[in-house]
């Protein structure tokens, strides 16, 4: 049997100093190599290999260090910091600050409000508007009233933009009207709303727009506009001027107006009653007992639906104020109030230098239904009622819901 024997390998010493003074010699090399170039720059790469790498996005899950942050460690200087191509991924973006729903889009290219202004099918789109107005008025209409209504256009200049609603479908007919053909024309038979006074079976006032305001007028639509004017179709304006209307509802500071109304004719209110020795009134006296405070509605703070005009800011609240099911706006102008600051009797009042005439045209009372031996009027006046008893219990309602939630005890509230 063999033996087996440790073999064992003996370096000479001048072997042993030469490994050392190589492995000295590339540590030095290495490091003069390392100083000459402080930083690696990765946009000298194969651009195929780094395409898809986004340094700002990738994150390590399991250590929650960034591959960002371990390369800026690595810097050594902050101007010298890796420079890597942003992809074009756009799952990456989420903006929450964007309007619902485009929280995805990159904010510069985010069109949140738009106009009713009419532009051409050509040219450059820069040059498409020779005027922009400032101003927005709205009339809803039936054709047999288009004499009061061309009398009232009319009045407006062409710092307004002019939109007609119109409830009996009957709409290319206006073209006999040369301003109609820069009017924006919306079209849904049976569709009005509002306000209305009742006298002998008879409806008179409404059609104004509430209904239409609602699906057509929100404000991300109307924000160009400063002043937006919603009226009725049967005003009589021999006495107004829009321009002069304007320079005094900046001149009192009035969020929420209205123009003062003939005294003789169509008047239901003190308070929208014009009266001829002022510019503009903001509070009035009205019956006994009508008035729980002189500074609430009907005695201030009030106006009527049938020709308001709201501010920019006022119309945004009013409008989220509006309910899609009651059509007939019973009870809101008691609310117009909610809608500015107070306190409200300062910013809502009645412009008396500048009035109009209800001329009390009758129409709803063949617009109802005949149900149950009841005319056609009755059935809408007891809808008419019943909105307004709707709408007063749910302001009432969700104004309690927020002081529970809140942790409110109010010391005063008013369900109006």
């Amino acid at each position: 049997m063999g033996t087996f024997g440790r073999s064992v390998i003996v370096r000479k010493p001048n072997e042993t100093m030469r490994l050392i003074v190589l492995t000295f010699v590339g540590v030095v090399f290495g490091f003069l190599i390392g100083i000459s170039f402080p930083t690696l720059s990765l946009n000298k790469l194969n651009s195929s290999i780094v395409s898809n790498i986004d340094l700002r996005y990738i994150r390590d899950k399991s250590s929650g260090f960034s591959t960002q942050a371990f390369f800026d460690a690595w810097s050594p200087a902050k101007d010298n910091r890796i420079q890597v191509p942003i992809p074009n991924d756009t799952s990456k973006i989420w903006v929450p600050s964007n309007p619902r729903g485009a929280e995805r889009l990159p904010p510069g290219i985010v069109a949140a409000e738009s106009d009713f202004y009419l532009r051409r099918l050509w040219g450059k789109p820069s040059e498409d508007l020779t005027i922009k107005p400032k101003n927005l008025v709205t009339f809803t209409v039936g054709y047999a009233q288009k004499k009061n209504i061309d009398a009232a256009v009319k009045k407006f200049s062409d710092d307004f933009t002019i939109l007609l609603f119109h409830y009996d479908g009957r709409t290319t007919e206006w073209d006999e009207f040369e301003w109609s053909k820069r009017a924006i024309h919306v079209s849904v038979q049976r569709q009005t709303k509002c306000w209305v006074s009742i006298s002998r079976g008879l409806f008179y006032a409404p059609r104004c727009s509430r209904w239409y305001a609602k699906r057509f007028l929100h404000p991300d639509i109307v924000a160009p506009y400063d002043y937006i004017f919603i009226w009725d179709e049967d005003l009589g304006v021999e006495h107004f001027n829009a321009v002069e209307y304007i320079r005094l509802v900046r001149k009192y500071g009035l969020e929420i107006s209205q123009p003062g109304l003939e005294p003789n004719k169509g008047l239901t209110w003190q308070m929208t009653k014009r009266r001829g020795d002022r510019e503009v009134h903001k509070e009035t006296e009205e019956k006994p007992g009508w008035c729980t405070d002189p500074h609430l509605p009907p005695c201030a703070a009030f106006v009527e639906i049938m020709a308001p005009v709201f501010s920019r800011d006022a119309w945004r609240c009013v409008w989220h104020m509006l309910q899609n099911d009651l059509v007939h706006g019973w009870g809101l102008d008691f609310a117009l109030r909610r809608c500015v600051e107070q306190p409200a009797h300062e910013k809502i009042g009645v412009v008396d230098s500048q009035w109009i005439v209800h001329q009390t045209v009758p129409s709803l009372g063949n617009q109802g239904q005949a149900e149950n031996g009841k005319a056609p009027w009755q059935g809408v006046r007891e809808r008419c009622k019943k909105e307004w008893t709707m709408f007063r219990l749910r302001i009432e309602n969700a104004e309690k819901a927020f002081y529970k939630e809140m942790g409110i005890v109010p010391l005063n509230t008013t369900t109006d």
